[in-house]
This record gives structure tokens, C-alpha cells and sequence, in this order.
């Protein structure tokens, strides 16, 4: 199993710890964040230490490849002295160390691929996790949405019983018994206190609002058609009222009585 194989089960095991256990999604999504940095940290000190090895091996294959050209060199000065036995001992020394070369340079290419592998994985890890923060926003504000809506609704619901409506229509009730009573108190006050002037020429005024009221009446049923030309003036003033109406009817009075003796 490799570096990734490990930290994905665990992962996912922990993921699936979480949502078992699960009340809040927002903190389980903190959660599994944090669960999957610490995942991530650790993958960069595997990969750290993968990329440490290969440039170990690079440089023991590199070291190798100097010591085969060394004794190559040393060789050929042998040869140029006339030593054949050194040179020939020369020529196995650099053979060794060629061999070993190439071994470590195979094992060293290897390593290269496999480091490659993961830091593409360790990119892809990383990616996701990017991905995962992106999608735990969106998650969460998905989850205060509907937390809210469910919290409209049972307001809504609560609303919606027949109790508060009831208790809406008992305090409008009260409301306006209260209006009632402090318009009843104004009037009390108004009537039994205050300026007596004032009081009298009010009645005045209300009376003389009626007068208005009559004569425009009269004048009404005149346009109508409904009054006599000839008895229109004192229809009008008979509708009056007072002391105007008294009088008239007086010399009506006069005026007929003194036909009669004539």
C-alpha cells in the first residue's frame, strides 16, 4: 500500500467517524478539514523524504561515474609509464565502479519516476483539499439557509394557530376601550369644567349651524319645485326658527284678521 493508499483510509475512515457522530455539520466539516491538512502535512514530509532519497541516489550514482573516469585517467597514466600491471589493476577498479554506476543509476531513475508520481499525487491532494474548503462554504451556507427557513416555517406555524390570532383580537379589543374611555374622559372634562363663556357660545354655534342647515333645506325643496312662489319667503323663515319665526307669524296673524273686518 502506498503513501496516498494509507492516508486515504484513514481519512476516510475518520471522515466516516465524524459523520456518524455528526450534530453540527459545520463544525464536522471544520473537522474533516483539519483532519485532512494534518493528512497533507504529513504526505509532504513522505514526499520530503522520497525527493531526499532520490537526489542521495543521484549523487552516489554521479560519485561512482567520477571514480570509473578516475581510474580510467589513472590507467592511461600507467600505460604512458610503462606499467601494464598498474594499468591493467587501474582498468578493473574503474569496471567496479562503472558497474556500480550504472546500478545506482537504474535505481536512482526508478526512484525519480516513483518520486514524480508522488509529488503529482501530493499536487492532486492539495487540489482537493482546495476544492473540499470551497465546497464546506457552500455546504455550510446551504445549512444556514435551510436552518433559517425551518425557523420561518415554525414561526409561521406558531402564527397560524387560532391562540394568537385570539390574543391579537383580545389586545385590539382592549385598545380601543382604552380610546373609548379617554375620549369619554376628554368630553366629562370638556362638560363639567372650563370656561362657561366658552360653553355658551358653543351652543350658539351649533345653533346657528342649524339655522344654516334649514334655510339651505328650503332652498333646496324651492329648486325642486316643491315650494310656491308665493310662499316661499315665509316657508323659509318659518323653517328658521327663533324669535324672526314668532313675528312673521304675527302679522300673517294681523293681516288676516284685518281682512276680515274689511
Amino acid at each position: 500500500m502506498g503513501i496516498f493508499d494509507r492516508f486515504s483510509s484513514l481519512l476516510r475512515s475518520n471522515i466516516n467517524d465524524l459523520i456518524s457522530k455528526a450534530e453540527d455539520p459545520e463544525k464536522m466539516l471544520n473537522q474533516i478539514l483539519v483532519d485532512m491538512r494534518g493528512q497533507l502535512a504529513q504526505a509532504k514530509q513522505q514526499v520530503a523524504s522520497a525527493i531526499a532519497d532520490e537526489k542521495r541516489l543521484r549523487d552516489q550514482a554521479d560519485a561512482e561515474f567520477r571514480l570509473a573516469q578516475d581510474w580510467e585517467k589513472r590507467a592511461m597514466l600507467a600505460i604512458q609509464e610503462g606499467r601494464d600491471d598498474l594499468a591493467k589493476q587501474a582498468l578493473v577498479r574503474q569496471a567496479e565502479h562503472g558497474q556500480h554506476a550504472e546500478q545506482l543509476a537504474q535505481t536512482w531513475e526508478s526512484h525519480r519516476q516513483e518520486t514524480e508520481k508522488l509529488k503529482n499525487s501530493l499536487r492532486d491532494l492539495n487540489d482537493k483539499i482546495e476544492e473540499a474548503k470551497r465546497k464546506k462554504n457552500l455546504l455550510i451556507a446551504r445549512q444556514r439557509r435551510a436552518e433559517a427557513q425551518r425557523r420561518i416555517s415554525e414561526t409561521m406555524s406558531s402564527m397560524s394557530e387560532k391562540s394568537a390570532f385570539d390574543a391579537f383580537s383580545r389586545m385590539e379589543e382592549r385598545i380601543e376601550q382604552n380610546e373609548r374611555q379617554l375620549k369619554a374622559s376628554v368630553e366629562i372634562e370638556e362638560e363639567f369644567s372650563g370656561d362657561s363663556l366658552q360653553r355658551d357660545f358653543k351652543q350658539l354655534e351649533r345653533g346657528a349651524v342649524g339655522a344654516t342647515v334649514d334655510s339651505r333645506l328650503l332652498e333646496l325643496k324651492q329648486k325642486m319645485g316643491m315650494l310656491g312662489a308665493g310662499g316661499t319667503a315665509q316657508n323659509r323663515q318659518l323653517g328658521s326658527g327663533g324669535k324672526d319665526s314668532v313675528d312673521v307669524q304675527a302679522e300673517i296673524e294681523d293681516i288676516s284678521g284685518g281682512s276680515k273686518k274689511r
